[in-house]
């Protein structure tokens, strides 16, 4: 029997398995699963730790991969949806984390604001450090103790109320994209920490490429989520001008030999089955 191209998680959708190589395992992370410490087990919405958990009961999306351990290498809010990577030993792990930390991956999103932006193209480079009068947030952060973060960000498109921005991030601070965009003026739609919250939307940002040479076989990875089902919720379509991004995404995912990929997974759902 092949191997299902989703995991399959109790009580939500089915979640999409973009990619899969020898050492690591991609994701189509839907909105409302956390990433939070794997300590803090408060939430049924604890990704890894249901993963774990999966792993554990031997299900069959891993057991036929012969799965033994899948750890998430980087972090999405709850609220973003999209490409998220996960390892398949601690030796990639620990490979793929440099990746990221020496700035060898990259990383795209899109971003639906409020408004228009005042440049078509801009780079934000301001500090970001914890928010000490709020838990959770963060702020600009001018001090010693700020860390460095640049953002370069692109207006794609306007419509009548909102501006579609690709956001390609080099550091990968907290809520950085988030925060450089609200102090950009464009705070990202239903951002409740650094906008406002409007009922009837989420949060509107998505990851949607990670890019970069596999540290093992030397081969480039391109790892493209679904961008249709995203676009349609604020009013945007795939023009012939979208159509050339290079975070489309295409018939077939290639596989590390740069051939013929896995079929694509099921269409983007909405994800979690949990009170909005």
């Amino acid at each position: 029997m092949a191997k299902p191209n989703f995991i399959e998680l109790p009580g939500c959708d089915p979640i999409p398995i973009l990619y899969e190589g020898r050492s690591v395992l991609a994701i189509d992370k839907p909105r409302g699963w956390m990433l939070v410490p794997h300590s803090w087990r408060k939430t049924n919405w604890n990704l890894q730790a249901a993963i774990d958990s999966s792993l554990r009961a031997g299900d069959f999306w891993a057991y036929s991969r012969n799965l033994k351990y899948l750890r998430h290498v980087h972090r999405l809010d709850a609220d973003t949806s999209g490409v998220m990577l996960f390892a398949k030993s601690e030796g990639a792990l620990h490979a793929i984390s440099d990746m990221f930390e020496s700035r060898r991956m990259e990383k795209t999103y899109l971003a639906v604001v409020e408004g228009k932006p005042r440049q078509k193209e801009w780079t934000c480079e301001l500090p970001i450090g914890p928010d000490p009068t709020r838990f959770g947030r963060m702020r600009v952060d001018q001090s010693q103790t700020g860390k460095d973060a640049e953002t370069n960000f692109r207006l794609l498109f306007s419509n009548q109320r909102f501006s579609l921005i690709e956001a390609s991030p080099l550091t990968g601070r907290t809520h950085q994209i988030r925060l450089h965009l609200a102090e950009s003026g464009v705070p990202i739609m239903c951002d409740e920490l650094y906008g406002r919250v409007e009922k009837g939307y989420r949060l509107g940002l998505r990851a949607v490429r990670l890019a970069y040479k596999d540290t093992f076989t030397r081969r480039p990875v391109n790892i493209i989520a679904p961008t249709e089902s995203f676009l349609k919720e604020f009013g945007f379509a795939i023009t012939p001008e979208l159509a050339m991004a290079n975070w489309i995404r295409r018939p077939r995912v290639p596989n590390e030999k740069g051939q013929g990929g896995q079929p694509l997974p099921p269409r983007e759902k909405s994800g979690p089955k949990r009170p909005q």
